[in-house]
């Protein structure tokens, strides 16, 4: 073996530090979003969470590691101003969504419920691309967040399922569009955080119970695990285009809601 070589190959070996870089978080104050930015902060980033008001730090003392922008992703304008106030930095997440059950049916009797969602999650999530991929520096990426359902749909969903399978494809689009800016998608399976806080606490426990009991991984998702994802996506250079699961083999039972 050519001990050489092998130095510096494992040497160039990506890790999952982020010392220097600036992150901005879109959706970072709850569920996976703070979990990706409390992670980014312990792997040496300076990160900035971005949501529709900025919160207090005697209301949320949780968030004094991060600065806060207000950023509504309804509102095309704010979004450009906003990441205008940010300036340069190296790595974006868009992670936020809108309220659970506000999509709507397919057969409603009119389209506001899917026109609602579509805009708030495709249309958000465009928008911070497109309004923050100028800023980013080189070697700097995008991260998408879709959901199951994407590849899973469900009765009921039809709103949910088509947008998160739009995210899903506008990612690979831009990997092409923005290279050598990279940009990738997670699809996480269930994760147990306060997204599922409208549930009341049996129905809740009782769901957490089901996917430990079903799902291969035998264990409900952490806002951790995402994080350890969008962690490797932000790290590891040669990663772009793709969509990565990371579900505990939620896609191989049957559904547990």
């Amino acid at each position: 073996m050519n001990t050489a070589n092998h130095d510096r190959s494992a040497s160039s070996a990506p890790s999952l530090n982020l010392s220097g870089k600036k992150l901005v978080v879109v959706g970072g104050k709850t569920g996976i979003g703070l979990g990706i930015a409390r992670a980014a902060r312990l792997s040496g980033a300076t990160v900035i969470v971005a949501s529709r008001r900025i919160a207090s730090l005697e209301e949320r003392p949780d968030l004094a590691d991060f600065e806060q922008v207000s950023l509504d992703m309804r509102d095309e304008t704010a979004v450009r101003m906003a990441f205008e106030r940010i300036g340069s930095f190296d790595h974006l997440v868009v992670t936020a969504a809108p309220d659970i059950g506000t999509w709507g049916g397919f057969m409603d009797a009119d389209m506001r419920g899917v026109r609602s969602y579509l805009e708030g999650k495709f249309l958000g999530t465009w928008a911070c691309a497109r309004y923050g991929a100028p800023h980013l520096r080189a070697n700097g990426s995008i991260t998408f967040l879709s959901g199951g359902m994407a590849a899973r749909p469900k009765i009921g969903y039809a709103a949910v399922t088509s947008t998160f399978a739009a995210v899903e494809a506008l990612s690979g689009s831009l990997a092409l569009e923005l290279a050598p800016t990279r940009v990738n998608t997670i699809r996480p399976g269930f994760v147990d955080t306060d997204m599922w806080s409208f549930l009341p606490d049996q129905a809740r426990e009782g769901l957490r119970k089901k996917v430990e009991e079903t799902f291969p991984s035998r264990r409900a998702g952490k806002a951790e695990d995402i994080a350890h994802a969008a962690l490797f996506l932000m790290t590891n250079p040669y990663v772009t285009g793709t969509v990565i699961e990371v579900s505990g083999g939620e896609n191989l039972v049957p559904s547990v809601s």
